[in-house]
């Protein structure tokens, strides 16, 4: 039995992963405070809304909330909680320190997934805490993978990895919107250069995950010495982008670690 607590955005892409990985529906619960929400889920996956108790008594309890909210809701949790339950938080900031705190001797098991996952081509990382066993890990992997992919890391990697999967989507975001504006300056519409710029990107990806090719080879195979390509990644480097995007990572990943207190 899976319960999920917090039926927000990442919740339900998890949800969704989940039953098109094969999980029944009738394995999975929901607890949300919002009760038309967990009414909509209801209706749209099959999924069943219980209180916080009955979710706690799950095998496998996801605490998808805000993070100033863990803490409370796995005290709350805590009397109904079994011994060998295992709980995952997907919840930024929160340090398996902090989550053994507040269930103690209990398996937990940090998450940082990203939003790809709302259409299945997520990246996440998983942190193991210390009474988290092998099949514990490889129960979130298993989770994890079906909306996307997951890697093992240690926790004093978890602010590079949120530096760039979990912010970097915004990063990419970030240069499509500017790459748009640049095409609308040239003379094209908007939704030509939407296209355009959109369409780029999904190229793009599918040749960096499939290739079998580095980024540096890729971005070779696509500038001519002297060439159109080169002049407009001259133009890059002559304004530092580079560089931006190494002080952006550094900046991320400090940020991560004086949000968890670090």
């Amino acid at each position: 039995m899976i319960a999920v607590i917090g039926a927000g955005a990442m919740g339900e892409a998890l949800i969704a992963g989940w039953l098109a990985s094969g999980i029944p529906a009738a394995d999975i619960r929901i607890v949300d405070a919002h009760e038309p929400r967990v009414a909509e889920l209801e209706e749209r996956h099959g999924v069943t809304g219980v209180s916080l108790a009955e979710a706690a008594a799950a095998d496998t309890v996801v605490l998808a909330v805000k993070p100033h909210q863990i803490t409370a809701i796995l005290g709350a949790c805590l009397p109904d909680l079994g011994e060998g339950s295992l709980v995952v938080s997907i919840a930024a900031g929160v340090t398996v320190q902090q989550l053994e705190e507040a269930a103690p001797e209990r398996a937990v098991v940090r998450v940082m997934p990203n939003t790809p996952a709302l259409v299945g081509k997520g990246m996440a990382g998983i942190v193991p805490g210390s009474h988290a066993t092998d099949e514990h890990v490889e129960r979130v992997r298993e989770l994890l993978q079906a909306v996307g992919k997951a890697v093992v890391i240690g926790e004093s990697q978890l602010d590079a990895l949120t530096a760039l999967s979990g912010s970097g989507p915004a990063y990419l975001f970030y240069i499509a919107e500017a790459m748009i504006e640049g095409g609308v300056h040239q003379g094209l519409s908007r939704a030509q250069a939407t296209e355009l710029v959109n369409q780029t990107f999904v190229g793009s990806a599918v040749m960096l995950s499939e290739s079998g090719k580095s980024a540096s080879q890729l971005r070779e195979m696509v500038t001519s010495p002297a060439g159109t390509t080169a002049a407009a990644l001259r133009t890059l480097d002559d304004h530092g982008v580079r560089a931006a995007f190494l002080d952006a990572v550094e900046a991320c990943r400090a940020r991560g670690i004086e949000m968890a207190g670090g």
